[in-house]
């Protein structure tokens, strides 16, 4: 890891003193670091439907907020007027988006979300606002003027297309340049503003909300699911008013119910398949010309293979999941499949028939592909 990441913190100093804690400002966490794309490339991208971003701008009227694809003519208004252009997912766009948000693996690949990329004008900003999750805001291009606070009060105005705080109350402010790096935990209230042109990159952290995981939870079960027998009354008793629903029958319901059971196990495969799941508008491109096994095999012993900046492979203990689904792991694979998990290449694929088959099926699912380097 980057010595000067943390500002010369070890990541388990880190996880131990500011992670989910206290801020942390590091200067030139990142040196030389001013940026990943030009503000035309940017632009190009906020205006691809296949992209999630959107437009933010206020005056003396309130806040604008548009959503992506953004128009072309939206994108010239002058710079004189304060407004922002926000880009998700940056990561799965650019290779150097992905490189620089695996720059923060000290983090479980499963809590890692995406890199987000905002350009703004000469007092642009998004608002006061605090996010649900963790959140490391790196400067790229030109500065940025944040301010920040750890108070109670996370009330927001009403009406307003954006979750903006209703009284913010700095406690704390710094100017970022180029290179910067500023930690924040989920709910620290934030304000950034542009002092010029600028870009700003967010590593973002993935963070369900408790409902989110009972929900997709349930949703796991349900597809697994496998109760025997039907509801039966036998002994079902004349009752004078038939609209009222059975006391016997609630019992006997919430006895079968109550055989809904499951295990760490279960868990395990949950969140294995949840948390690599693609978001919605993720799509994979398969290679116009797959390779037959015994090419692809030559190839990939020499020249490794490297997953898509879109895949998601996680794993826990012998199980892997690839991209929402669990992997059958063949015999003797599993070392170089955790390896390919926490390195996300592999320099040289060893000469193992189950591997390449897998790999194989990966590459032409659009899920990797040969080159561990790029070439």
């Amino acid at each position: 890891m980057d010595k000067t990441l943390l500002g010369g913190l070890s990541p388990r100093t880190f996880l131990r003193d500011h992670w989910q804690k206290k801020p942390l400002l590091v200067r030139g966490a990142i040196p030389g670091f001013d940026g990943l794309l030009s503000r035309d490339a940017l632009f190009d991208l906020a205006r691809d439907e296949d992209v999630e971003s959107r437009f933010i701008a206020h005056d003396s009227a309130g806040w604008q907020l548009e959503r992506g694809p953004l128009p072309k003519q939206l994108l010239k208004r002058p710079k004189s007027q304060p407004w922002t252009v926000l880009v998700q997912g940056l990561n799965l766009l650019l290779p150097q988006a992905d490189a620089l948000m695996r720059r923060f693996a000290f983090i479980p690949y499963a809590r890692l979300d995406d890199v987000m990329v905002s350009y703004a004008t000469d007092g642009g900003g998004v608002g006061p606002h605090f996010d649900s999750y963790d959140v490391f805001l790196l400067q790229g291009s030109g500065r940025r003027r944040w301010q920040i606070s750890a108070q109670k009060d996370l009330t927001l105005v009403d009406g307003a297309p954006l979750r903006i705080l209703r009284d913010f109350v700095p406690e704390q402010e710094w100017l970022l340049e180029p290179g910067d790096l500023l930690y924040l935990p989920p709910h620290y209230a934030h304000n950034g503003v542009a002092e010029g042109e600028c870009t700003t990159y967010s590593i973002g952290f993935r963070a369900p909300s408790a409902q989110e995981l009972g929900t997709a939870f349930l949703d796991h079960l349900r597809d697994r699911l496998c109760l025997d027998g039907m509801y039966a009354d036998p002994d079902l008793a004349l009752q004078d008013d038939p609209a009222r629903l059975p006391p016997a029958m609630i019992d006997r319901v919430a006895d079968i119910l109550g055989a809904i059971r499951w295990s760490r196990s279960d868990v395990e495969q949950f969140l294995g398949s949840y948390l690599s799941e693609p978001k919605q508008h993720v799509f994979f491109d398969p290679p116009d010309d797959t390779p037959g096994l015994k090419r692809f095999a030559q190839k990939v012993s020499k020249h490794g293979v490297r997953l898509d900046t879109r895949t998601q492979l996680l794993r826990s203990g012998r199980h892997l999941w690839i991209n929402g689904e669990a992997v059958d792991v063949p015999q003797g694979s599993a070392g170089t499949l955790a390896a390919l998990a926490r390195d996300r290449l592999l320099a040289a694929v060893p000469d193992h028939a189950g591997t390449l088959a897998l790999l194989h099926d990966w590459y032409g699912d659009g899920f990797l592909y040969p080159g561990a380097h790029g070439d």
